[in-house]
This record gives C-alpha cells, sequence and structure tokens, in this order.
C-alpha cells in the first residue's frame, strides 16, 4: 500500500474514533443529570424537604424583616427629602387629645405644674439620718440627695460638681470590676470618691456588626455619655452622672493596675500600650483595648449609695429577650402578654408601668435591646422610679430602628401625659431632640460623643413613639385610657392578684 493511501486511512481511523469518543461522553453526561435531578433530593433546593429544611434551621425574625422593609423604605424616602420636610405630620390630633385631658385636670398640655398635688418626696439622706460630714463631699451631697422621684432634682448644680470631678480628679487606684460580660474598671481618686470606667473600643462610625445579636454586641463608652444627657433632656432624671474622659494608659491605668489585671499589658505590633483584662466575653490578646499610642477615650460613671446604705432590689424586667440564638420570650408570641403584666402587682396600679413605658422610650430612641434587669431602691418601697443603668450597647445601628423595643407601648397602649408632651415638643417646636441632644454634648471632653447618622435617627424615632401613640388613641374608646396625666389615675387592682417578687416573669419559649 502506498504512503499517500496509508495516510488517508490512519486520518479515517483517528478521526472515527474521536467521533465515537464524544458520543461515549455524551451519553455520559446527560444520564449523570437526570441522575442527580431525580434521585438526590438532599440537593434539591426547590423541593418541599429543603424548604422545609431551611424554613426550619433558617428562619428569619420579624426583626430581621422590619430592617429589610425600613432599608428599602429609607432608599424612597432617600429620593424625596424635600417633599418629605413639606409633608412632615404634626400629630395635631395628638396634641388634641393632650389639650382636652389637661383642660379636664386644670393643666397646660405642655407640662405646667398648676394644680398637680405636691407629693412626698424624701431623700436617701432624710430617710437615713446622714451626717453633715457624711455630706461635704461631692459624692455624699450626690448620692444622698437622691429622692423617691428621681435620681436629682432639674437644677441640682451637685449634678455638674460631680461630672467636672470625674473628668478632671487625678486617679489614684483602678481595679477590675467582677462580673459582667465585658471589661470594665473601678476608679478611685484622691478624694475617696469612685467612678465606673468603660473604655473606648472602636471608632464612632464603628456600629454593630451584623452578624452580632444584641447580648454578644460590643459595649460602646460613648453610648453610657449620650444615655446620660438623652434621659436628662427627656426629663426623667433617673440615670446616674456619666462623662467622657481621656486617660493616659501608661500613668493612669499601667502604673496602677496590679495581679491579674497587670498581667494583661502588651505592646500591640504597632506599638500602641494595650490591655484586656478578664470577663466573659472579649477579654483575650485579639480583643484588647489599646491606646493611641497610649492615650484611651472611656466613660465614668459616678457610684450609687452602698448597698448597705441604700439597699436595692433587682426586678427582671417583663418584656425582656430570651437572650437565646433561637428562642423567643413569652411577650413575642402573645400580642396580649400586657393583660399578664398588668395583673401582677406592682405594675397594677401606680407608677411602675407607666415607667416601664418611659423605659422602652428611652431604650428604642436609643436603640438598645440590652434590657433584662431594672433595679429600685428599697428605701422607697414600690412607689419610686427604676434607676436607668447600663446603656452600653445603645447606639449601634443608626439605620435600623428596632420596633419589637417598643413592645411595651404598643401592647399596653399607656402612656404618661409628660413624656407624650416631652415628644411632641421635640418633633414640632423649633428645637428637635437632635439637636438639643448634639449640644448637650459638645460640653463632653470626646466630643463628638455620637455621628450625625445616630443624631438623625434619634429624631426618626420620636417620629414613631408618636405614630405609634395615636394608634393606641385611635384604637382606645377614651384618650383617659391611654394618656396618663397622674400615676395615681392608673389603676388595674383586682382581689387575689400576684405579687412580683423581682422574678416572677422568667418564662421563655
Amino acid at each position: 500500500m502506498k504512503l499517500k493511501e496509508r495516510l488517508v486511512m490512519a486520518a479515517m481511523g483517528f478521526s472515527l474514533a474521536v467521533v465515537l469518543l464524544v458520543l461515549l461522553d455524551i451519553n455520559l453526561v446527560i444520564p449523570h443529570t437526570e441522575h442527580v435531578n431525580s434521585h438526590h433530593g438532599l440537593v434539591k433546593m426547590g423541593e418541599r424537604e429543603s424548604e422545609n429544611y431551611k424554613s426550619r434551621i433558617l428562619q428569619k425574625t420579624s426583626s430581621q424583616s422590619q430592617e429589610y422593609k425600613f432599608s428599602k423604605s429609607e432608599e424612597e424616602k432617600s429620593n424625596s427629602d424635600t417633599k418629605s420636610k413639606e409633608s412632615k405630620d404634626d400629630f395635631k390630633d395628638v396634641v388634641q387629645f393632650l389639650m382636652k385631658i389637661s383642660q379636664k385636670h386644670n393643666r397646660h398640655w405642655k407640662g405646667s405644674k398648676a394644680g398637680r398635688p405636691e407629693k412626698s418626696n424624701p431623700t436617701i439622706g432624710e430617710v437615713v439620718s446622714v451626717s453633715e460630714a457624711e455630706m461635704s463631699s461631692v459624692w455624699g451631697r450626690f448620692q444622698y440627695s437622691i429622692s423617691k422621684e428621681e435620681m436629682y432634682s432639674a437644677k441640682d448644680p451637685t449634678i455638674t460638681e460631680v461630672v467636672d470631678t470625674m473628668r478632671q480628679l487625678p486617679i489614684v487606684g483602678i481595679s477590675q470590676k467582677e462580673g459582667g460580660t465585658q471589661l470594665k474598671l473601678i476608679i478611685e481618686y484622691e478624694d475617696g470618691g469612685q467612678a465606673l470606667f468603660k473604655p473606648m473600643r472602636f471608632p464612632r462610625t464603628q456600629e454593630t456588626l451584623p452578624n452580632h445579636f444584641y447580648f454578644s454586641d460590643y459595649e460602646r463608652h460613648n453610648a453610657e455619655v449620650a444615655a446620660f444627657h438623652l434621659d436628662q433632656l427627656l426629663g426623667f432624671r433617673r440615670a446616674v452622672p456619666v462623662t467622657g474622659r481621656i486617660l493616659n494608659i501608661t500613668r493612669d491605668i499601667y502604673s496602677l493596675a496590679e495581679g491579674d489585671l497587670l498581667k494583661t499589658f502588651f505592646i500591640s505590633p504597632a506599638g500602641n500600650i494595650c490591655f484586656h483584662g478578664k470577663c466573659s466575653y472579649y477579654c483575650d490578646t485579639s480583643h484588647a483595648i489599646c491606646g493611641n499610642p497610649d492615650m484611651l477615650e472611656g466613660s465614668f460613671a459616678a457610684f450609687l449609695p452602698a448597698k448597705s446604705v441604700a439597699p436595692r432590689k433587682t426586678w427582671r424586667h417583663p418584656w425582656r429577650r430570651s437572650y437565646h440564638k433561637r428562642r423567643k420570650a413569652e411577650w413575642e408570641n402573645d400580642p396580649d402578654y400586657c393583660e399578664v403584666v398588668k395583673d401582677v402587682h406592682p405594675y397594677n396600679q401606680g407608677r411602675r408601668l407607666l415607667d416601664i413605658m418611659d423605659l422602652a422610650i428611652f431604650d428604642f430612641l436609643m436603640g438598645n435591646m440590652d434590657r433584662h434587669h431594672y433595679e429600685t431602691f428599697k428605701l422607697f418601697g414600690n412607689d419610686t422610679f427604676p434607676v436607668h443603668l447600663d446603656h452600653g450597647r445603645a447606639f449601634g445601628r443608626s439605620g435600623h430602628d428596632e420596633m419589637s423595643i417598643l413592645a411595651p407601648l404598643y401592647q399596653c397602649c399607656v402612656i404618661r401625659h409628660s413624656t407624650l408632651s416631652m415628644l411632641l415638643t421635640y418633633h414640632s417646636g423649633p428645637v428637635p431632640l437632635s439637636t438639643a441632644l448634639n449640644r448637650s454634648l459638645s460640653s463632653d471632653p470626646i466630643k463628638p460623643v455620637l455621628t450625625n447618622q445616630h443624631l438623625e435617627a434619634v429624631d426618626r424615632r420620636v417620629g414613631l413613639v408618636l405614630q405609634v401613640a395615636r394608634e393606641c388613641l385611635d384604637s382606645a374608646e377614651i384618650a383617659q385610657n391611654v394618656i396618663f396625666i397622674s400615676d395615681e389615675l392608673y389603676s388595674n387592682v383586682k382581689p387575689d392578684q400576684p405579687v412580683d417578687d423581682g422574678h416572677y416573669f422568667r418564662k421563655e419559649q
């Protein structure tokens, strides 16, 4: 056979082999695809089994869906800012309700004390009969002037003295506070006073991490400062005095640290002085507190009177969250949960339930979901204010309004006349709450305390609280069942009602 014929035969054989290989490959591929779709149900994401699996394990919470809806509405509102400002709701219908109730009780709707009966308002110093010597220090004047009605009076000069002292007085001792989930230090001053120090962890612009639960969020020092000022501006005056201060870690902390705390200090690769202490969360080298290179911001909170002098009672909050990744609290599943609370003393009469409403509004304006307990002073019995403490997890998400924080308000539909009046004044008056808050914070050593985004969020949330109040009024038979101009007017007393010993509300689902 000639060479030319051999080459032709070889080419034909090679072509035939290629065709056979292609045919075999197609036969293998097509059945393989059909086989997976037909028999391997675990990877069929469109089938019912996988849908059930996903809904059982990865079901989104209502708050997550609210965040999505809110984000979408924010995008729409950003395209029409001018229009939204022109059509701002002044809540004139709510104002009319306030005016009618005020006229009925011979008072001005904006909170005048005309016609308001005087209450007995003893101080801790008067109850325990402290000596003049104990009242001589700025700390004693603050602690023993705490009264049955409030942490301090509206124009008490002692609060300014306490704040200035915490900012300026030299530090002579330092120790780590026991308990708690994150690092806190007890500061001792040269005059014998003490303050609770929470250090700065990250810049103002860093918000709550998207995948962090409310109970695993970092604490923010600036949130404690802002909460004190906000509590004051709302007229509550139930929070302890807090101020910011900038420390030199070497001089003010490292040189005074002892024992286990001292062992946690180190120099970072960037040349900054760091430490982490010991606590439940975030107390390790990877979550250390670092200076720049040794300067550090922090919040300083004044101490309350010693429990040996003025013991406090701890109450489990009726609307406490479950603090669990999947489990829900009872109030999250029962829209009529407030009826349970209103049937329990001391929430069945007087100020306590109305105080819880104030606290819910306060927390909502800050975005604080971490409210599991509260405290009262035993000296004053049950007819006294709840102390507003521990706001380190507030002001974490400026773009999200967590409506579930307002569950006490929209489930119970009761609110103080004074609180509603104050919110309306900030919403429709010449000075918005954000402006008042920013002005108040401008005197703090760590200014700016809050970013513009968080200040704007406060104003936005005022409007949302007012909208909830309006819905309550629209659904009520008479406005007096929603708005209470006097605490004594609220009563749900019935025979044989249970009594909360501080731990009554602890059921979770």
